[in-house]
């Protein structure tokens, strides 16, 4: 059913994921110490910037509404009046590196530094706002330096390659939350080295309406996302319920941090595509949140895996699951004059899992239920080795015990179902 190269690409580009600290298991003592330690070794760029540098935005992350290979999204959340320079400086050229007390190079290369303005956006329910610069006319696979005004530190970020010759690596996961277990597998993402992070929902737990945890995810993010030689790991993300007041089945204002971010991504719906050149499309779901499943988002997805069924790689990235590995999947039938209720994922499983088999999307990325899941291929929600492989379910920082393997021929890895005891 997919074609070798498929296989081989998430061969490659997965290799990372099933290391225990990203799916949410806590450090032990001796592992937390030596994380600690290692931070004492290889300090965070912000870390070595002195405390009368230039502004430093606690908050600052990258981002991506187009093509990762040409673009870059720089972003932070903070007071208008902070800083009276908020132009965004870029390039390319190598920066020197001032040496104390030996006497300037007038031969030195001057650096080439290319201006982006920032626009300002309201963030609810605060006085804060968004400020994001939207650079675009990059070169692929280029390391880049940044500064917000002429006096900040001095960020890095690199661009995607225009092609994939070589591996494509990144780190995915959801349910983060702002906890130490959060912060822990953050530190942990960071030392892979990747490309960039997929959040596949459920960021801090603000519940569209906590301002501080909504923060208090940018800040762990922006400190400790960072690659051991100073570059920013850019944050790719779809919606989850803990992103939205009401959870489900509410209108697109109730995301109430969550499009104020990322409505670059998302100008009018909460589901969109992002294309990495030619060689990888990531398609972002609302699985009933602010978009409702059944409707013009099927129709959207439909036309979306269609025309994508001869890309070599497209990767679905939606929150709730649609095989859960620990909520009930089975619902309640109506009776008596009662509505009933879908089990998790079965509006999914009725609606959008036909079209992932039908244009063969070979991975579906999947959250929610805190736990880790690897489904054997499925086709007809049966074994078979041309089906869709169901790769989740979250907890990147919200942390729950598993139930015990009842080893059904659904799942390579995956916990039972038990209705008794169902969120």
């Amino acid at each position: 059913m997919f074609n070798s190269h498929r296989r081989l690409f998430l061969g490659a580009s997965f290799s990372g994921l099933a290391s225990y600290p990203l799916f949410g298991q806590e450090p032990s003592p001796k592992e937390r110490n030596k994380e600690e330690e290692d931070e004492k070794k290889d300090p965070l760029p912000a870390k070595a910037v002195k405390e009368d540098a230039g502004f430093q935005p606690a908050t600052l992350f990258l981002t991506w509404h187009k093509d990762p290979t040409t673009t870059m999204d720089v972003q932070w959340v903070g007071t208008q009046g902070e800083t009276a320079d908020i132009k965004v400086y870029y390039t390319s050229d190598p920066i020197p590196v001032p040496v104390k007390g030996a006497p300037k190079n007038p031969n030195e290369k001057k650096v080439n530094w290319v201006v982006c303005n920032t626009i300002i956006k309201p963030y609810p329910m605060s006085d804060f706002k968004v400020f994001r610069a939207e650079i675009a006319g990059l070169t692929p696979n280029t390391d880049y330096s940044f500064r917000i005004g002429k006096a900040s530190p001095i960020y890095k970020f690199r661009t995607m390659p225009a092609k994939a010759n070589d591996s494509i690596h990144f780190i995915e996961g959801g349910d983060c939350g702002i906890n130490s277990a959060a912060i822990a597998n953050n530190i942990m993402a960071a030392k892979q080295d990747p490309m960039f992070a997929i959040i596949g929902g459920d960021l801090g737990y603000d519940n569209g309406k906590s301002v501080d945890v909504s923060l208090s995810f940018l800040r762990n993010y922006s400190k400790h996302m960072v690659t051991k030689d100073g570059r920013m790991i850019p944050m790719i993300t779809c919606i989850g319920n803990h992103e939205v007041l009401g959870s489900y089945e509410q209108k697109r204002e109730k995301g109430t941090f969550f499009y104020p971010l990322f409505d670059g991504l998302y100008p009018e719906t909460g589901y969109a595509t992002l294309e990495f050149g030619d060689y990888l499309s990531l398609v972002l779901l609302d699985t009933g949140h602010t978009t409702p499943i059944a409707g013009e988002q099927t129709k959207w997805l439909e036309e979306t895996l269609k025309a994508r069924i001869d890309h070599p790689n497209t990767l679905v990235i939606n929150h709730v699951p649609c095989y859960p590995s620990y909520r009930n999947p089975i619902g309640v039938p109506a009776k008596d004059g009662k509505s009933g209720k879908l089990g998790t994922g079965e509006g999914q499983r009725i609606h959008w899992v036909p079209l992932f088999e039908k244009y063969r999307v070979p991975l579906v990325l999947e959250h929610h239920d805190h736990t880790f899941k690897r489904t054997k291929p499925l086709l007809n929600g049966m074994p078979d080795s041309n089906g869709v492989l169901y790769l989740g379910d979250g907890s990147w920082g919200r942390i729950r015990n598993p139930r015990t393997p009842d080893c059904r021929a659904l799942t390579a890895f995956v916990c039972d179902f038990n209705p008794q005891k169902s969120l």
